[in-house]
């Protein structure tokens, strides 16, 4: 029993550790982006994210792993739309908008994961659960808003701040599909799945990067400019790409998804912390709409995990 609470408790540690990451990460990337736009960024981000997958694959699992077993074509529309789709919108869209917003927009994936189920493989919610995302989805408009101040045409957000709100959600809507077409690879490891994913989803980044490029929307910084936020893209690439995926991974196996979703909850909490280091102020509104998500989504998890602890043969 000891070893088994020792094991919960490690799995609890990981699994903090890859939601602390991901708290900071919006954050950190939003401080480097006087240098770097979101399109460089993400061509940083996921050239160090293909090598260090692709060598872990091999060293864990051999050379046989990196056999596409004849699928291919879904593995480059799960690596160009998901992970491209996901890395592209939501860094380019973080350029125009701010990590605070950004973060709980991206909120809204365990609520818009629930809808996509329903409407693609009819598994309806519980009425508790549809409530709660209908209160998470009004969080998210009450902050983004501002309250509804920001619709306000005079002193509201401008069309560059829409843009980007906008560009996150579709992001999150891309990372969903990724995060959904998971299921098509039954007896694939997830270190498989994601490094065999990561490689076509970096080579749709580099080449919307050059068209990015050739229209003037990117530029690549000099050598001089990257080592002024070698820290900021060491941890959003190394770290919060690599490093917090594993230990979520790691952690999820064993403390479940139900405690993992539970503790990711968190992670407005510590963006919002960050930001307020950093000198960001909020309006009450704004705070008051982030609480909202985060309290409907934990009502949710907790009621999920009661409605677990009901069925027949549970611990």
């Amino acid at each position: 029993m000891n070893e088994r609470a020792g094991e919960f408790r490690f799995g609890l540690l990981l699994v903090l550790g890859a939601v602390l990451i991901w708290g900071g990460q919006l954050p950190v990337a939003k401080s480097a982006m006087h240098v770097v736009d979101g399109y460089s960024m993400s061509v940083v981000r996921y050239g160090v994210a293909v090598a260090l997958f692709t060598s872990l694959l091999v060293i864990r699992e051999g050379t046989s792993a990196l056999r596409f077993e004849g699928r291919g074509a879904l593995l480059a529309v799960a690596g160009g739309f998901g992970i491209a789709g996901s890395a592209l919108l939501v860094f380019v869209g973080l350029a125009m908008t701010r990590p605070e917003v950004a973060v709980i927009i991206l909120m809204l994936q365990p609520a818009m994961t629930a809808m996509a189920q329903w409407l693609l493989r009819g598994i309806r919610p519980a009425p508790f659960t549809i409530a709660c995302l209908c209160l998470a989805f009004c969080g998210v408009v009450i902050a983004v808003t501002r309250g509804g101040d920001a619709l306000n045409v005079t002193a509201g957000m401008d069309a560059q701040e829409l843009i980007g709100n906008g560009l996150v959600f579709l992001g999150a809507v891309a990372w969903i599909t990724y995060t959904l077409m998971l299921g098509l690879f039954a007896g694939w490891s997830a270190l498989r799945f994601t490094a065999l994913t990561a490689l076509p989803g970096f080579l749709v980044i580099l080449l919307v990067w050059c068209v990015a490029w050739m229209s003037g929307a990117a530029i690549w910084p000099s050598s001089a400019a990257l080592a002024s936020v070698a820290p900021e893209l060491i941890y959003v690439s190394l770290f919060g790409v690599v490093a917090a995926m594993f230990l979520w991974n790691a952690g999820n196996r064993r403390i479940g998804p139900l405690n993992t979703i539970l503790l990711l909850n968190l992670m407005p909490v510590v963006t919002f912390a960050i930001r307020h280091f950093q000198g960001a102020t909020f309006a009450v509104s704004e705070l008051a709409g982030a609480a909202l998500v985060v309290g409907a989504l934990v009502a949710n998890n907790l009621y999920e995990r009661r409605r677990q602890q009901r069925r027949p043969g549970a611990a």
